[in-house]
């Protein structure tokens, strides 16, 4: 049975020099990750913060290591816990996304608000990106070059890394959990294992995922070997002749039990069936179905202490 630590504040962590990581515990749902890049009177931010309370502490955490406000923005993905202190930042920064992250933001707009309707979001609204790209993009902050990344359809079919090749440094977004169960609701478990491959082949060193401690590349092999026993459990649940939510009840995870959050099972298996059935990564799923179920295997809403 995982446990959970939310007392601890958020803090900036030195991961090399003039990178920093912003770790906000547990890494539960809605608790994510952020980093900032400094080079002389130069900065960027990877990702900002959920709620207007925490993407005001962000904000304040980065001051003192700044000479002005970050000129760059960086959303690894679309979802709101990363995304929605954007407007704090974008009068001074350029947003920058992957184009289907600025697409899916504008298409679900605030809608993370109404699954955890008791959580003081405060006065949020989308900030979309205004500097989009495909494949891959680099910023050069001062003398520090930060690659962005797509490395393909993972935790939802527009993910970004922000890859610092001199300091060996790779901020992953929610590609990669430390502590936590991955999630593949939006993108694809296959896609999420070839996606953990072209990370590893970077060779990182230090490795900042979108929830949880800051790690090193033991956080893909979590990763890995997680995803591919939901494949395994999704092998064995079809030949059995049983859904997803059965499967999910009946499952061994194992050394993967003891990660936060995982009734995230539920979904990562209904995805992991439907690609053993041909679909494709990436193809939508009925998002309202899966939380629903997920929620039933759960007993309950999963706790968000954003």
């Amino acid at each position: 049975m995982n446990t959970r630590n939310t007392q601890d504040t958020p803090r900036l962590q030195e991961v090399a020099e003039n990178v920093h990581a912003y770790i906000q515990p547990d890494g539960g749902w809605c608790l994510n990750n952020a980093g900032l890049i400094v080079a002389g009177n130069r900065s960027a931010l990877v990702d900002t913060a959920a709620t207007e309370a925490r993407a005001r502490a962000l904000k304040e955490a980065v001051a003192p290591l700044t000479a002005r406000p970050p000129q760059f923005v960086v959303n690894t993905h679309s979802h709101g816990d990363h995304t929605f202190g954007n407007y704090l930042f974008a009068d001074d920064a350029v947003v920058v996304s992957h184009e289907r992250t600025r697409t899916e933001m504008a298409d679900i707009g605030l809608h993370l608000t109404g699954l955890w309707p008791e959580v003081c979001w405060g006065d949020v609204s989308v900030e979309l990106p205004t500097l989009t790209f495909r494949d891959r993009l680099t910023l050069h902050i001062g003398d520090v070059t930060a690659e962005l990344l797509h490395p393909g359809i993972g935790h939802t079919t527009n993910d970004t890394v922000v890859w610092l090749p001199e300091q060996r440094v790779l901020f992953t977004g929610d590609l990669v959990m430390s502590g936590a169960t991955p999630f593949c609701l939006m993108g694809s478990v296959s896609g999420s294992l070839a996606v953990t491959e072209q990370l590893r082949a970077l060779d990182p060193v230090t490795v900042v995922a979108g929830h949880g401690p800051v790690g090193g590349p033991e956080l893909l092999d979590t990763t890995e070997g997680y995803l591919r026993r939901v494949q395994e459990i999704a092998r064995a649940g079809l030949a059995a002749g049983i859904g997803p939510l059965e499967a999910a009840r009946e499952a061994d995870l194992g050394e993967y039990a003891e990660l936060l959050d995982s009734e995230r099972l539920v979904p990562n298996l209904h995805r992991a069936y439907a690609e053993e059935k041909g679909a494709p990564p990436g193809r939508p799923l009925d998002i309202g179905l899966l939380f629903s179920e997920m929620i039933e295997y759960h007993g309950g809403l999963p706790a968000c202490h954003a």
